[in-house]
């Protein structure tokens, strides 16, 4: 094995990790959107994904992430959140005002 074909092999494996962890990302954002919206009293609507770059955060480079989320409080009317995260943690969520 030349070197060549350990520095692709090496970068190949961690475009896959990168990917996997981007996908637990996702996955645990939907879970705890759906804990929240439930906590509230709201209803989901759907999930996606707006930003996500590397960024260093408490001395370490990791995800950070943005989600749109549409949720409904009265089960006719839609508005859009924005949950923010950075790893697997969450940081912010915002809710514009909506009607009950």
């Amino acid at each position: 094995m030349s070197l060549f074909e350990l520095v692709l092999l090496l970068l190949v494996i961690a475009v896959g990790w990168q990917f996997w962890r981007v996908r637990a990302i996702s996955e645990k954002a939907t879970e705890y959107l759906h804990h929240y919206c439930k906590k509230q009293g709201l209803q989901l609507i759907s999930v996606s994904r707006r930003k996500t770059r590397i960024n260093s955060y408490r001395g370490k480079l990791d995800w950070y992430t943005e989600f749109n989320f549409e949720f409904s409080g009265n089960g006719e009317d839609a508005y859009q959140g924005v949950l923010t995260m950075r790893g697997l943690y969450v940081s912010e969520t915002s809710l514009p005002p909506y009607r009950v």
